[in-house]
């Protein structure tokens, strides 16, 4: 059991090495789609500074910069592989300007307080080492009145219930769960 879990974190959790890099390419494809319901429900706009939490290959990144040229759109991730991987896809957009990839943790962002005006993560907050800590720290990057949208494919392992409860905890108010196919998507504002 140990050596599966180990397996997967390294391919998809906290992609490293050979496993990391197929983990990233697996990633791009079967989280493609939620990604993009997690996009259309947080109604992006152009003027939206957009954080994403964990962004593994890039693709959800990618896709925001693609809809609203003029948005600005960030992101976070642990795996030096993701980031590789990340910076390819979005090389054009990382040249201007719009789109900034980083390697670090969500538990300890690298951005000034009330920077964001929505923020995102799909499969990932259940491999964040703290969950509880990353949302804080989350919260405290968005703006007042900012939207929180937390992305879950049937593959992510995450369960519903608790969720709302954990970003209320973080000092989230209003959060709802939205579900399609099998997914969920869990909705909170600053």
């Amino acid at each position: 059991m140990t050596i599966t879990r180990d397996l997967l974190l390294r391919m998809f959790g906290r992609p490293q090495g050979v496993l990391g890099r197929l983990g990233g390419v697996i990633m791009a494809r079967t989280n493609r789609r939620c990604g993009m319901w997690v996009i259309e429900l947080l109604q992006i706009t152009p003027t939206d500074a957009v954080l994403e939490l964990g962004f593994g290959p890039g693709v959800i990144i990618e896709r925001i910069s693609q809809r609203a040229a003029t948005t600005h759109v960030a992101g976070v991730d642990a795996s030096s592989e993701m980031v590789k991987q990340a910076r390819i896809r979005n090389a054009a957009a990382i040249e201007t300007g719009q789109v900034d990839v980083r390697q670090g943790s969500v538990e300890d962002l690298c951005f000034g307080d009330n920077t964001f005006d929505k923020a995102l993560a799909v499969n990932s907050m259940q491999v964040w080492t703290d969950a509880l800590a990353g949302l804080r720290e989350v919260r405290r990057v968005l703006k007042p009145a900012a939207t929180l949208a937390l992305g879950f494919t049937a593959y992510s392992g995450q369960s519903k219930p608790g969720v709302t409860e954990l970003l209320s905890s973080a000092g989230f108010t209003t959060s709802q769960v939205l579900e399609k196919e099998n997914w969920f998507c869990v909705l909170a504002s600053k």
